[in-house]
């Protein structure tokens, strides 16, 4: 079977984005089609400053969540990304692979370099390396495909580039891995800036909708989602980008096309409310799964045990393999 990988950063609470932008591919489809591992990657949680509690609180509230939108650990591998040591031991011949041009030119480190440095914080080596550690993530499991958004296409390709480079120089060590941009996932933008995606680690938070949201927060935040000018309900998201959002919203929640639903309203209050009552049933059973989980802790746990033991036995010998080829010697 193709081999997928695909992993999920605590460093915040995840969101109606992550849910249909990714999550519920995992779920209905990936798992399904591909022998898929699906990782909390904690590790990259410490490349800036951060709360070591919120940290393993958020991994937690991550791993329960993806099983409870739907991931089977029957069908899936589900881990902790720093459970298994060989994410940790690879990403170093990782740097040793890359150039620090490469790592320069990562649209993610100067972004996030710029706004650290803006607010007067310091800019961490690891923020620069991130991409060797996310090479080592999929290249240590001979993943096939990787779905991706389009903000990690650059450091996929970079994977990629040292996939190549390491079997050139060492010999033939792992798969070069294919990038897939998911045609069915849904598009979601920030409810109050909906230029912009809808992010987990923003800042401001009106405008992001949370999975474990109540019912009454979700109807608020979308009931005051920003609109544009004009009355006509148009799927145009180039000039109408708030009614846009909150029609590509109701579609990836019905099952509809943003389009034809544009032509069911002639106000945005209805298409609001509409929008919010779809949102909430359908992240309803997910509240419901989170909370029976949450309350048995020990079952969580023994699911991550499990995916560590069975992730650490696909990614050791590949590891173990790639430190005799560049010319360290076996352990005994």
């Amino acid at each position: 079977m193709t081999r997928i990988f695909s992993g999920v950063k605590p460093t915040g609470h995840l969101t109606l984005g992550n849910y249909l932008g990714a999550m519920r591919q995992w779920a209905e489809v990936d798992q399904h089609r591909a022998d898929a591992l699906f990782c909390v990657v904690d590790l990259h949680a410490l490349t800036v400053d951060h709360d070591p509690a919120r940290v393993r609180r958020l991994s937690r509230q991550a791993a329960t969540l993806l099983l409870a939108v739907g991931l089977n650990p029957e069908l899936c591998t589900l881990f902790v990304q720093s459970h298994v040591d060989e994410h940790a031991r690879l990403a170093y011949l990782m740097e040793c692979t890359a150039s620090d041009g490469e790592m320069r030119r990562m649209i993610q480190y100067k972004e996030k370099a710029a706004r650290e440095q803006a607010r007067g914080g310091s800019v961490r080596l690891s923020l620069l390396t991130y991409p060797a550690l996310m090479a080592a993530d999929i290249l240590a499991y001979g993943t096939d495909e990787v779905p991706v958004g389009e903000d990690q296409a650059q450091h996929l390709e970079l994977t990629r580039d040292l996939a190549v480079r390491f079997n050139q120089r060492y010999g033939t060590t792992f798969v070069v891995p294919k990038v897939t941009l998911p045609a069915v996932a849904a598009r979601v933008m920030d409810l109050q800036e909906p230029t912009m995606k809808m992010g987990k680690s923003h800042v401001r938070t009106a405008g992001i909708v949370y999975l474990l949201d109540e019912p009454e927060a979700v109807r608020r935040k979308v009931s005051r989602a920003v609109t544009d000018a004009g009355r006509d309900v148009v799927h145009d998201r180039a000039e109408r980008p708030g009614v846009a959002n909150l029609l590509d919203v109701l579609a990836a929640c019905t099952g509809g096309d943003p389009e034809a639903l544009a032509g069911d309203y002639s106000s945005y209050g209805a298409l609001k409310k509409d929008a919010a009552e779809a949102v909430v049933e359908m992240l309803r059973p997910v509240r419901e799964r989170h909370a029976g989980l949450a309350a048995d802790p020990g079952y969580v746990d023994k699911v991550l045990r499990a995916g560590a033991e069975r992730a650490r036995g696909m990614a050791r010998p590949r590891v173990d393999a790639a430190y005799q080829a560049v010319g360290l010697m076996p352990v005994g």
